[in-house]
């Protein structure tokens, strides 16, 4: 066995070295005194960008939404008070299978050697706490050591990469400068092969089943863009003409242009033909397939038992299951072994949405602002969705090259606003939408400053309707606690940033809508919406009316008269 070549580098530097290697060209995050050694690493090292966050939790969505364009991202945080700012939104990639590396500058290593009492600390001796409580929302986590570093560097990149998961990574800062031995060679990324015969019986079983089905369908979630199969689901679907449906978790994932693309398939909310195509499917492969509430209609998805499930490294085809196979081999086997159908018609009706009439100096409502944003969408936008009305998103059909950014199984409002930051950051060539109402807005509001400090040219609409309105279709219709403070959001730019070019626009009525989608995207857009507090798509109030049966059950309070928002 050829012996390794090695070679001495400080332990932040390679750290640094490792992350561009991983193709992580901006680290996201805020400066505290235990990774300052390491900020300045960065600093003296051209490898890697420093991107300074207006919080540890914004830091951890920028760090998200950038992997989601990248592949992978990081954020670097402080000792305790700055992880357990980030840990929701690690907890979030995790839920979303999004490869971060959280790397928290820590306590040296000397007062844990030797029981010294540190800043940042519960004050009781303890150096475990946090590590243990991101273990419950990674994949992986370490706290280097000059005995480790190497190692533990290595193995955590490669299992974010491997699983799609983040990982969290503690550097005491008494340690960022001592030189340690090192790989020369770089940093390789790439899922395990599979095993040969478990492939080939599983590529065999799964083609066959495919070759005798009459009315085979794919249902994909969103493991299918995390693990980059896209390609090879829309070949063999196009192969074999299978309608295609997707969970609202991989909206766009796969191109809505596309014959046999057939919807989005939520239980009984879907449309007729996306309901008909998956659940009268004699053979229906799912791809990563997680069911949760959100996704399944409220429970009312209703699968063929039959159904094939291929997941990132298994696949379960009825009683037999498939250790040691990678999805993409899988999908490309079956694609290259089963024979080329060209006389299976697909079910794809698209209705275009009729034209609005009425007066253009009428209040602007959800109906007409939902169809102008239909139309203002161009193929290749990346568009970022927050939970809400803007949920309203998931009826509209995107034109292709477009990729859907949101939290739909973590569900953290203000997510898009910071994730912003990082698709922008990920992506400065192609144009962002972020789709936001005001609660949400209000999380996370301050990271619009560190977008206009870039000089990012997003287009942000947001509608100011005083409040949660999708909690008010679960409950507190008129209550207070779904109300929140009226800010002048269209004046946000100029105060963040004095002397901004962004341009700010408000819109009450549709021709005021109109002249704002009008504008020249030459810099940043806000188009504030100002709408009925009342006023929200009906599927997007009756999905509210349904997930508060499953919150309060048969005794809630949302069966008391006019404690909910109903659809109009």
């Amino acid at each position: 066995m050829p012996e390794r070549k090695t070679r001495r580098m400080t332990i932040g530097d390679f750290l640094i070295r490792r992350l561009a290697e991983a193709g992580i060209g901006h680290l996201f995050g805020v400066p505290g005194d235990y990774n300052l050694e390491l900020l300045q690493q960065l600093e003296d090292h051209s490898a890697v960008r420093w991107v300074g966050n207006c919080s540890e939790l914004n830091a951890s969505y920028a760090a998200d939404g950038y992997a989601r364009l990248k592949g992978m991202g990081a954020l670097l945080v402080t000792n305790a008070v700055g992880a357990m700012s980030a840990i929701n939104g690690v907890a979030g990639s995790y839920a979303e299978h999004v490869p971060v590396i959280c790397i928290c500058g820590s306590i040296p290593l000397r007062s844990i050697d030797r029981g010294l009492g540190m800043h940042h600390t519960m004050a009781d001796g303890t150096w475990d706490r946090f590590l243990g409580a991101f273990a419950q929302v990674t994949a992986a986590h370490a706290r280097l050591t000059p005995r480790n570093a190497a190692i533990e560097i290595d193995r955590l990149l490669h299992t974010a990469w491997r699983e799609k998961l983040p990982v969290y990574l503690e550097l005491p800062s008494d340690i960022a400068y001592l030189d340690i031995e090192v790989p020369t060679e770089p940093l390789m990324l790439a899922q395990p092969s599979s095993d040969p015969e478990r492939l080939a019986s599983c590529i065999t079983a799964v083609a066959g089943r495919l070759s005798d089905a009459t009315s085979p369908a794919i249902l994909v979630d969103l493991d299918a863009d995390r693990f980059g199969v896209a390609a090879q689901i829309m070949a063999l679907a196009a192969k074999r003409q299978i309608p295609v449906a997707v969970l609202n978790t991989a909206k766009a994932v796969i191109d809505e242009t596309l014959p046999y693309y057939v919807g989005v398939y939520n239980g009984k909310a879907s449309a007729q033909h996306t309901l008909d195509a998956v659940e009268s499917s004699d053979c229906l492969l799912c791809i990563g397939y997680r069911p949760i509430e959100v996704t399944t209609g409220d429970f009312t998805a209703s699968l063929p038992a039959g159904a094939i499930h291929l997941r990132s490294h298994s696949v379960d085809i009825g009683d037999d299951n498939y250790q040691a196979v990678t999805l993409e081999e899988v999908l490309r086997g079956v694609s290259a072994t089963v024979p080329r159908v060209t006389d299976r018609a697909v079910s794809h009706p698209v209705a275009a949405a009729p034209p609005v009439h009425g007066d253009s100096a009428a209040n602007l409502t959800q109906t007409v602002y939902w169809r102008a944003i239909q139309d203002y969408i161009q193929p290749g936008d990346v568009l970022l969705v927050d939970n809400g009305t803007s949920y309203a998103l998931f009826g509209l059909q995107l034109p292709s090259g477009c990729t859907f950014v949101g939290s739909v199984n973590w569900g953290s409002i203000g997510y898009s606003v910071a994730a912003l930051l990082g698709t922008l950051t990920a992506a400065p060539d192609r144009r962002h939408l972020l789709f936001v109402g005001d609660g949400s807005f209000q999380q996370t509001a301050q990271e619009l400053s560190t977008i206009l400090r870039f000089d990012h040219k997003p287009v942000i609409f947001l509608i100011n309707n005083g409040g949660y309105t999708i909690e008010r279709g679960y409950l507190g219709k008129t209550e207070s606690y779904n109300d929140i403070a009226t800010w002048a959001y269209a004046e946000l730019p100029k105060v963040l940033r004095p002397g901004t070019t962004a341009r700010s626009l408000v819109a009450r009525t549709p021709a005021e809508l109109h002249d704002a989608l009008s504008a020249p995207n030459d810099t940043l857009i806000f188009v504030e919406s100002i709408m009925d507090r009342f006023d929200s798509p009906a599927p997007i109030t009756a999905s509210s009316n349904r997930g508060a049966e499953l919150d309060y059950g048969p005794r809630g309070p949302q069966h008391h008269e006019g404690t909910q928002l109903r659809p109009a």
